[in-house]
């Protein structure tokens, strides 16, 4: 098991969960930014597993990625299972505009094309980019690390939210799960990182609302939908996304909103600023990980995670 830069906290918890160490390398870079990577460690014929996510700076620790693989593939490794608890780009699934690039289609070509045999993903913002890859993909979510926190909390009232109408079925797993009413906030997109909440479908008066997004980026839906769930007579919002991005103005958002408490999972590491905020909680998902890993080596069922 290895790890680029992106999330090497995360990367050592996987492994001490497996009981393997994490693999010896080196990376270096030249004075004019170029990545140089050595493995230190005999992979020939081995089972191998990379772990990174493709966060902020995306481009950098994307290209990080392709590297290790082609050292992995040219060292001989017998299968290199890539492991990304976040993969950007995913946003750029389709074309919603004309001459525009379908990029998640693109980084799933470089990372086969790279050496990947098989990829293990959690929390796709769309499920359909796994047909975008030419090899297996394992798509896990971080559904049951987050609702196991929520129904220990047990809150009142409770109704669980999506943010617009693309997160229904990621909402209405919780809801079920819950054993909770759903609700939905329309959204209307006018720009990039831009959104304009119209109106909430459901009854929300009197509720405690818990919103599900996948990715929390500028914050600005989340704050947006916090405020018109409010507006609608809910008496506390709380808020949980398995991709903590929390790029801009992200973090001063939460910080200063009426969102009682915002849960993430550790896929992305939380920057600086993002870990002073008390409001802000991180679970892990290492043994949701780890688990995987281990399914994928020995060849039993993936299944039993995905849900």
């Amino acid at each position: 098991m290895f790890s680029g830069g992106a999330n090497k906290a995360l990367a050592e918890e996987v492994c001490k969960f497996v009981g393997v160490p994490l693999g010896e390398t080196r990376m270096q870079r030249f004075s004019d930014g170029e990545i140089y990577f050595q493995l230190l460690e005999n992979v020939r014929g081995a089972d191998v597993f990379v772990i990174q996510p493709t966060c902020f700076p995306v481009d950098e620790h994307l290209v990080e990625l392709l590297i290790m693989m082609d050292a992995l593939k040219r060292a001989s490794a017998a299968r290199i299972t890539v492991v990304i608890p976040y993969y950007g780009y995913a946003r750029q699934d389709r074309k919603d505009r004309p001459r525009v690039a379908i990029s998640s289609k693109l980084v799933a070509d470089l990372l086969t094309t790279a050496g990947a045999n098989r990829a293990l993903l959690v929390d796709l913002h769309a499920a359909q980019i796994q047909g975008f890859f030419n090899i297996p993909v394992d798509h896990l979510f971080a559904s049951p690390v987050l609702v196991g926190y929520f129904r220990e909390l047990n809150l009142p009232n409770l109704t669980v939210v999506s943010p617009d109408a693309g997160g229904v079925e990621r909402a209405r797993f919780f809801a079920k799960k819950l054993d909770v009413p759903l609700a939905i906030v329309d959204k209307r997109r006018t720009d990039i990182n831009v959104t304009e909440v119209m109106h909430v479908i459901g009854d929300v008066k009197g509720r405690t609302c818990l919103i599900i997004d996948d990715i929390i980026d500028t914050a600005g839906t989340l704050v947006k939908t916090a405020e018109a769930l409010l507006e609608q007579g809910a008496t506390k919002v709380y808020a949980c996304a398995s991709h903590p991005v929390l790029s801009g103005p992200a973090v001063e958002r939460i910080a200063a909103s009426r969102i009682e408490e915002v849960i993430v999972s550790n896929t992305i590491p939380l920057r600086e600023n993002a870990q002073k905020v008390s409001k802000i909680k991180v679970l892990s998902i290492a043994g949701l990980l780890g688990r995987a890993i281990e399914s994928i080596h020995m060849e039993t069922s993936v299944s039993t995670l995905f849900t």
